[in-house]
């Protein structure tokens, strides 16, 4: 009699248990709400990122913009000097003065993709399902002492990103990326921090990254100053510009961002 009620009592807790574990789809809903709800993002039509970066002794400014959909321009400022990526949804090309050409060079395959994953405004996460990706909910890891939920998420075009989520905030802390760059695994991490709230959406105000296991003090530091939501932008801005000659130049590219 007591051996059954023992038995009894263990698969009530089990399914008590079960009851309270959370599906990857549940974590995922919770993430978007805690960024301002579906009706929120989904409002974001355009928006531009303004900050500036650092690592050890450089200093750099970069803005990126996006409008939907799948558009991105992201520039890098270097003493007065400033570096272009672009992509209109089809097309990946970059101006480079660093590198003594100033005309537009098609980029390669790879750094296309990693440009089309740069240009998904709503970020990954956010219906994952219509966009040919697979969550998984890999259960808990603590993230520098704080309890968060691991969700890996393998996309459409076989990169990895493992999103490490605080159960308290249900904000991302921490993202890994992996991804295979001109046959090379590429591995790098990003921790992310001070959220703010612009016109109703929750945004990380401070992010490192670097190569996976780089220490604290040798990640790349990154602090946005201003964020712009549904600012007009035109389309020329992430359309590739004409050579002098009036023909898009082609090109290898250079390394990707």
């Amino acid at each position: 009699m007591l051996r059954r009620w023992l038995g009894a009592i263990g698969v009530a807790a089990l399914l008590a248990f079960a009851s309270r574990a959370q599906t990857v789809d549940e974590v995922i809903a919770k993430n978007i709400e805690a960024h301002g709800g579906m009706e929120k993002l989904k409002a974001v039509k355009t928006i531009r990122v303004t900050g500036h970066y650092a690592q050890g002794s450089f200093r750099a400014g970069f803005v990126q913009e996006n409008e939907r959909p799948g558009k991105v321009r992201e520039e890098n400022i270097i003493q007065g000097l400033t570096a272009v990526d672009g992509y209109d949804g089809k097309t990946a090309w970059r101006v480079n003065p660093f590198s003594g050409r100033r005309e537009a060079q098609l980029l390669s395959e790879d750094d296309r993709k990693g440009l089309a994953e740069d240009a998904d405004i709503d970020g990954q996460l956010v219906d994952y399902k219509e966009k040919g990706h697979k969550a998984e909910l890999m259960g808990h890891d603590p993230v520098e002492g704080t309890d968060c939920y691991k969700v890996k998420l393998t996309l459409a075009n076989g990169d990895i990103r493992t999103y490490y989520i605080d159960t308290d905030s249900n904000l991302e802390i921490k993202m890994e990326s992996q991804r295979i760059v001109r046959g090379s695994l590429e591995e790098n991490e990003t921790y992310l921090g001070d959220y703010e709230k612009v016109d109703g959406v929750f945004y990380s105000f401070a992010f490192q990254t670097a190569e996976k296991g780089t220490p604290e003090s040798d990640r790349t530091q990154y602090t946005v100053d201003k964020i712009e939501v549904n600012p007009p932008l035109s389309d020329d801005r992430f359309t590739m510009p004409a050579s002098p000659a009036g023909k898009p130049a082609a090109g290898k590219s250079g390394a990707g961002q």
